[in-house]
């Protein structure tokens, strides 16, 4: 019945979207007046403009890539997991100093290739040791949330927010590792604190922000999640380097605040070769020119350090916004992205994401691929895939299998396929 009644309110809730059109700033109108009228036009002019506006009023100006950064592959074990995988750590030193910002790398290769695999890459909120009970995995000695009311995990391990060996694996069933696999894949990964900090009151004193405090005295100074964003381009940098991985086929992986970051790194960074954004929400895949769900003022209110100063001016002028989120989605065309909402996580609003990914469908199709292959929105548990995919879930805000085994058919079909 549950089923039946919500195919019914999507039913009448396409029609009203339809019906009731919520206005878009264009995608293909310059800031001078001018409309793009050509793929060289998109490419040198407005997706450069695009990029400069976010950057601007929301995510905030990045440094470029530190030329003193380094790598060191400390761990290496081909016969992980039984087996069944390569497991391999690596510590990105941002400034070449053992001493200074470190970003640890997981990595887990499947053993059955023979050549170079492609690559899923995401970070995670609980440390690498939580994505599995691996004894060999680092535990990392970077800050550690520990509410005793969160509903994804026990953080009962977590003393003096620091992780005790009682964490491993404690978030292991948001990471299919096992499938991803099989599937001929490998995983990547890191924790979200060893790049920046996403303890409010502690503001930018601990991962790159430390490296970069000019950044900070300025409006568009670099959030969190644009912070993020960056820290996913330096594992780049080391994964081109990484011989056992298809470094042209690697897919950003993001759930929530981490899904902001996902895509805003798929937006910046061309070399990423798919997005996969998992309720990521407001500042995420959502439109703010609904009206609907988490608004500006409560992203900048709760979570202020996530975003640059400017985006405050914006705060309870979501519906006049001048920008929205399918020109973020856009940016990362012609390269696939997948959108996935859940029924119950109403502020993330997955009308809104579906709306986002529907409106981003026309720079798809400007540049000669298909984009999202409906115009309404889809049932409950169907996945739609074209360049552009899109399913809604029963469920709330979450990671669930069926996220996952949709992301898996959306990479068969686009990396194990000649495009």
């Amino acid at each position: 019945m549950k089923t039946a009644l919500f195919a019914f309110f999507l039913l009448v809730n396409s029609f009203f979207l339809q019906a009731q059109t919520v206005p878009l700033p264009d995608p293909f109108t310059l800031k001078d007046g001018r409309r793009v009228t050509s793929v060289h036009q998109w490419k040198t002019v407005r997706r450069p403009e695009l990029l400069a506006m976010f950057a601007r009023e929301m995510y905030g100006q990045s440094p470029a890539k530190p030329l003193q950064m380094t790598f060191k592959v400390f761990d290496t074990d081909p016969k992980a997991l039984g087996g069944k995988a390569t497991r391999k750590q690596v510590a990105i030193f941002l400034n070449g100093q053992a001493d200074g910002p470190r970003i640890d790398v997981l990595l887990y290769i499947p053993n059955q290739a023979k050549k170079p695999v492609p690559a899923v890459l995401g970070l995670n909120f609980w440390g690498n040791h939580s994505i599995h009970p691996d004894p060999g995995i680092r535990i990392s000695t970077s800050w550690m949330e520990s509410s005793r009311h969160n509903p994804y995990v026990d953080v009962s391990c977590v003393v003096d927010h620091r992780s005790t060996e009682a964490c491993r694996g404690i978030n292991a069933r948001q990471w299919p590792i096992d499938s991803i696999l099989n599937r001929g894949y490998a995983l990547v990964t890191a924790y979200r604190e060893d790049i920046a900090s996403d303890e409010r009151t502690t503001g930018f004193s601990t991962g790159i922000h430390t490296l970069y405090p000019e950044f900070q005295k300025q409006g568009d100074n670099f959030g969190t999640i644009a912070a993020w964003a960056w820290g996913l381009s330096r594992i780049m940098d080391y994964l081109q380097t990484d011989p056992a991985i298809q470094a042209k086929r690697v897919a950003l992986f993001g759930w929530s605040r981490l899904g902001k970051a996902a895509l805003w790194a798929g937006a910046t960074d061309e070399r990423f070769a798919m997005v996969l954004s998992n309720e990521s929400g407001a500042g995420g895949a959502k439109l703010f020119r609904r009206g609907v769900g988490e608004n500006i003022r409560r992203l900048n209110t709760v979570f202020p350090h996530w975003f640059c100063g400017n985006f405050r001016k914006f705060m309870d002028q979501d519906t006049l916004l001048p920008f929205d989120q399918h020109l973020v989605i856009g940016l990362v065309a012609p390269r696939p992205v997948y959108i996935a909402s859940a029924e119950d996580d109403k502020g993330s609003d997955p009308a809104g994401e579906f709306a986002s990914a529907k409106a981003a469908d026309a720079v798809y199709r400007f540049l000669g691929t298909d984009g999202l292959p409906t115009q309404t929105m889809p049932t409950l548990h169907e996945s739609v895939q074209g360049r552009i995919g899109y399913h809604i879930r029963s469920g709330g805000h979450d990671v669930l299998w069926y996220d996952w085994a949709q992301y898996l058919r959306f990479m068969d079909r686009h990396f194990k396929t000649v495009n």
